[in-house]
């Protein structure tokens, strides 16, 4: 959907501002934070929760798009930057610990998204997976290892209220919250967050490659420090995932 001038209506973006590789922080206030990572970074435009940034890497537009918390405003977010030419998305941002023996620091790769939200239940039925591309969750390993980052690869619990995760004793439905996140931790789920999974639909039904990593800041399991790690090592290995990816995308063209 575009304005009267032509521009992404949310978004306020049009063909050629952006990259067809996104950087996707949920908060606008970390978006020029991660762009002086890239080459030659420039801001775009600012509207509500969405704040855009493009820069390069190996000389390729590439850019950074905050999308708001949650996976409503994640959701236009994506819809907008696919219809400008954007193709390959990695979220980078926050989440909570959810397996015993990770550290505060950490950094969480994620293969999918357990659908615990009701956005992507607007797209496709809910037994349909929210899976991360391959190549891209790949190249985050690897950029992982290159920078020497302590990393766990595995689903992420994608959820709609915050409180109803943190505080679930006060909810009406405490037994229910508790009992499901007793099974997503059951099952192997490594952390908790609120946009991976819309992300993924989206990618999976538009055809286009989305992964994701978030820095640990928080959980009762996490409770260890880790000195080697920071948000800015995750900042780090997005982007330096973005640049193998660069570099396969151009030995297969």
């Amino acid at each position: 959907m575009q304005d009267h001038d032509g521009l992404q209506y949310h978004v306020k973006v049009k063909r050629g501002d952006v990259g067809r590789y996104v950087l996707l922080p949920g908060d606008p206030g970390r978006v020029e934070k991660i762009a002086r990572f890239l080459d030659e970074p420039c801001f775009i435009s600012s509207n509500r929760e969405h704040t855009v940034y493009t820069g390069k890497l190996n000389g390729e537009l590439v850019s950074v798009v905050s999308t708001g918390m949650g996976c409503p405003s994640t959701a236009i977010a994506v819809e907008e930057l696919i219809a400008v030419g954007a193709d390959t998305f990695i979220r980078v941002g926050t989440s909570g610990a959810m397996q015993p023996g990770m550290q505060l620091g950490d950094l969480a790769i994620v293969t999918g998204a357990i659908r615990d939200e009701g956005t992507t239940r607007q797209y496709l039925p809910i037994e349909f997976p929210a899976v991360a591309d391959v190549t891209v969750v790949n190249a985050l390993v690897e950029a992982a290892s290159r920078l020497g980052a302590r990393y766990f690869v595995g689903i992420s619990h994608t959820k709609d209220s915050f409180y109803g995760e943190v505080e679930p004793d006060r909810m009406p439905i405490a037994a229910e919250l508790k009992a499901r996140w007793n099974a997503w931790v059951a099952g192997g789920a490594i952390c908790s967050e609120m946009e991976a999974a819309a992300i993924f639909v989206l990618s999976s039904i538009y055809r286009k490659r989305a992964g994701g990593v978030m820095t640990v800041i928080g959980s009762d399991t996490a409770t260890l420090i880790n000195q080697k790690t920071s948000p800015d090592l995750m900042i780090q290995v997005a982007v330096e995932a973005i640049r193998i990816l660069i570099e396969s995308d151009r030995r297969s063209n």
